[in-house]
C-alpha cells in the first residue's frame, strides 16, 4: 500500500488474472481506506477476501431449477469478484473487529458490480449480511465485549438520527466500506447488533438485510390486520416477510407472485394463501403490495391489482433497465388514479435492525438458506443472477 498526494494505491495479488494489480483510491477516500486496511506492523497478518475490482455486466448464465441448478456455472475464477488478500483491519475509537463466520448474498451485490449503485473506490469487499464474533475492541467501545456474537447489516454508519437511513452521512456496508466477503471486518459498535441465541449463524445472516429491509417495507405499507397483502417476487426478503406478516397479522390474506412454479410451491408451503405468476390476476385485489423484483413489469402488474387507496412499496435499491420501456404503458386513470400510492424503502436504520431481530426471535422466523463456501462467492452470485432461487444464499466464511 502506498499513499501519495494523489491518493492511495493498493497492490494486491488478483487470483482471477494470476497477476499483481494496482488500484487507485481518490484522495477523498484515502483516510477512510487507509484506516480500514492499514495496521502498523500488521500484527494480525492477512485475511482472505473476495472483492469487487471492476464495474461491468455479469455474463448471463443459463437458468435451471432443481438438483442441477448450480452445475452450469461452477467456475470460481470466472468472476465477477477477484480473490485477494488484505491486511486485517484495526478497530479505532468505537469500532470493533469482527471475525466473520458467514455472510449472506444479496441482489444489491449485483447492483454494485454492474454499476447501478457504484462503490466510491475499488477494490472494495462486498457483503452486508454479516454474522461473526467480536475479537478486538477499539479504545472507546462501551457496550460490546470480546466474544459477543454480532451481526452487521447494510448500514455501516450514519448520523444516528431517526431518519439516518436517508441522511447524506449514510454509508453502506460492502459498498462505501469493506464488508463481509472476508475473514474479518470492522464497524462501529452502534451498528454491530447482538444476534439472538435462537438462530444459527447461517440462519441469522439473511435477517441482517433481507429481513431488516423487509421489516421496514412492511411498516411502510401501513398494513393492518384483516386486509390483503401481496408479495411481488419471492426471494430472500419476501420469504421472510411472509412469515413475519403471518405472525403480526394472523387474520390477513397473503398472496405471492413469482415466475417459477417451484418458487410458488415454496410460498404455499410457507403459508401463502395464494400463489401465481407475476402477470396473473389474484382472487381479489390487494390493500398493499411489496415489490422486491429488479424489473419494471411487476410495477405495472402490481398497480393493476391494487385496490383504490392501496399502497405499493418498492423494496429495491435500484431497478434494472432492460424492461424500463414498459413504463410507456402506464395509464394514469387505470394504474394510479383512485388515490393509489407508490412508496419506496431506502436503506435501514440501526433501530430497524434491533427491533426486527427481537421480533424475529420471538416468532421465531425460519429462513431457508443455501450455504456456499467463501471461495464459491462467484458461483452464488451467478446463480442469484440466473434467478429462480428459494430462500437466501449464505457464504460460510469462518473455518471451523
Amino acid at each position: 500500500m502506498k499513499i501519495t498526494s494523489k491518493g492511495l494505491y493498493v497492490v494486491c495479488f488478483v487470483h482471477v488474472h494470476h497477476s499483481l494489480a494496482t488500484f487507485h483510491v481518490p484522495p477523498s477516500s484515502r483516510l477512510a481506506m487507509a484506516a480500514s486496511l492499514a495496521r502498523p506492523g500488521n500484527p494480525g497478518g492477512n485475511m482472505r477476501a473476495l472483492a469487487i475490482s471492476k464495474i461491468g455486466p455479469i455474463a448471463p448464465v443459463p437458468k435451471s431449477e432443481g438438483k442441477g441448478h448450480f452445475e452450469r456455472h461452477q467456475d470460481r475464477d470466472e468472476g465477477p469478484l477477484a480473490f485477494m488478500r488484505f491486511p486485517i483491519p484495526a478497530p479505532t475509537a468505537d469500532q470493533v473487529l469482527i471475525k466473520v463466520s458467514c455472510c449472506g448474498v444479496c441482489h444489491t451485490e449485483l447492483d454494485e458490480i454492474e454499476g447501478r449503485t457504484t462503490p466510491p473506490y475499488l477494490p472494495v469487499i462486498p457483503g452486508h449480511e454479516i454474522v461473526g464474533h467480536v475479537v478486538e475492541l477499539g479504545p472507546d467501545v462501551k457496550d460490546l465485549r470480546m466474544g459477543d456474537r454480532v451481526g452487521v447489516g447494510w448500514i455501516f454508519d450514519s448520523d444516528g438520527t431517526e431518519l439516518e437511513n436517508l441522511s447524506p452521512a449514510f454509508r453502506a456496508t460492502g459498498r462505501d466500506a469493506n464488508g463481509g466477503y472476508a475473514e474479518y471486518m470492522i464497524v462501529g459498535e452502534h451498528y454491530a447488533h447482538r444476534i439472538p441465541d435462537v438462530f444459527t449463524d447461517e440462519e441469522a445472516a439473511p435477517l441482517l438485510c433481507a429481513g431488516g429491509i423487509g421489516y421496514r417495507a412492511l411498516k411502510l405499507t401501513g398494513f393492518k390486520d384483516k386486509k390483503t397483502l401481496g408479495l411481488m417476487g419471492f426471494g430472500g426478503s419476501a420469504h421472510i416477510v411472509l412469515q413475519l406478516a403471518k405472525h403480526i397479522y394472523p387474520n390477513s390474506k397473503i398472496f405471492v407472485f413469482a415466475r417459477s412454479q417451484a418458487t410458488r410451491d415454496f410460498a404455499l408451503e410457507l403459508g401463502a394463501d395464494w400463489a401465481g405468476n407475476t402477470s396473473d390476476m389474484p382472487p381479489e385485489k390487494l390493500d398493499a403490495i411489496i415489490d422486491t423484483t429488479p424489473a419494471w413489469a411487476p410495477i405495472l402488474a402490481s398497480l393493476e391489482v391494487l385496490k383504490p387507496g392501496g399502497r405499493l412499496v418498492i423494496n429495491a435499491i435500484r431497478k434494472e433497465s432492460k424492461d424500463v420501456a414498459l413504463l410507456a404503458n402506464l395509464d394514469y386513470a387505470h394504474h394510479i388514479w383512485m388515490e393509489k400510492e407508490i412508496k419506496t424503502v431506502a436503506n435501514v436504520t440501526g433501530k430497524d435492525l434491533r427491533e426486527f431481530l427481537k421480533v424475529a426471535a420471538e416468532i421465531p422466523l425460519q429462513p431457508k438458506v443455501t450455504i456456499f463456501p467463501l471461495e464459491d462467492a462467484n458461483v452464488a452470485l451467478r446463480a442469484l443472477k440466473a434467478g429462480n432461487i428459494q430462500g437466501a444464499y449464505v457464504l460460510k466464511v469462518g473455518r471451523d
